[in-house]
């Protein structure tokens, strides 16, 4: 096997949630510049439709716009994917919700909100899929399923935003359970764990340029993440290069962790 072999997704069939913008558009532009298929999902319709047409003018992107923090959306999902495709080889859970509040007032809505997107739509989504998963696995190249989580698991945040830190270190937990379960299935199951990039939950952060320099002085390596800082490592966890990893997270994050 060459090293162009060892790093290639060529011809693989991709799903990426929240795949319309962020971080997890960066990704599926990624995998269709490595020649993937790529199905991408969002809430919002518009934003999904435009972003698979801008992504198909260099290879294959569908739209599938769909809600994920509910059963109905998943099915909605999986239904769409299942329709034209008899497997799959990877799954980027990368949807995602936050919820900034004071303790004072933090809300049950917007607990539950984060929770059902950032941890629930995991585990539902990945169980609805594992028929197409199983069917694109094998010894030598398992299927795929990579879990975004985020440094935010490991640190305390500087917001007060309980559910998203408390969901982002559920879902390191989550990674590590499923990849012994899955494991027997030729399916492996990692996690990559971003530090500050460009998307819409760190608008806020990037629209105040205070903010934003205070942060880069906490990154050792001075800036923020840029899109192949994030597509890269996803490529990598995608192909056989990392037939041997699973239940692991990779940081991605310009070494803010050991700041």
């Amino acid at each position: 096997m060459t090293t162009q072999d060892l790093f290639s997704i060529k011809g693989k069939t991709a799903c990426v949630t929240g795949g319309s913008r962020g971080i997890g558009l960066m990704i599926a532009r990624g995998f269709v510049e490595a020649g993937a298929k790529v199905y991408i999902s969002s809430r919002k319709k518009e934003q999904c439709d435009a972003t698979a047409a801008e992504l198909s003018k260099t290879g294959e992107c569908i739209s599938v716009p769909a809600d994920l923090s509910g059963l109905e959306g998943i099915g909605h999902l999986v239904d769409a994917v299942q329709q034209k495709e008899s497997e799959l080889h990877i799954l980027v859970n990368n949807a995602g919700a936050a919820w900034g509040e004071p303790i004072e007032t933090y809300p049950e809505s917007g607990w539950d909100k984060t929770m059902d997107t950032n941890v629930k739509a995991i585990f539902f989504l990945t169980r609805e899929m594992l028929p197409l998963l199983r069917k694109g696995a094998a010894e030598e190249d398992p299927a795929r399923v990579i879990n975004i989580s985020s440094i935010e698991a490991f640190k305390v945040p500087a917001w007060e935003n309980y559910a998203y830190s408390a969901s982002k270190a559920a879902v390191i937990q989550l990674t590590r359970h499923m990849a012994r379960r899955l494991a027997d299935d030729r399916i492996t199951v990692n996690a990559i764990a971003p530090g500050l990039f460009p998307s819409r939950m760190t608008k806020f952060v990037f629209d105040n340029a205070g903010t934003v320099e205070a942060f880069k002085n906490t990154v050792p390596m001075g800036r923020e993440g840029r899109a192949d800082d994030i597509a890269g490592p996803a490529i990598f966890l995608a192909s056989k290069a990392a037939n041997y990893m699973t239940g692991s997270f990779v940081t991605v994050d310009g070494g803010a962790l050991v700041s």
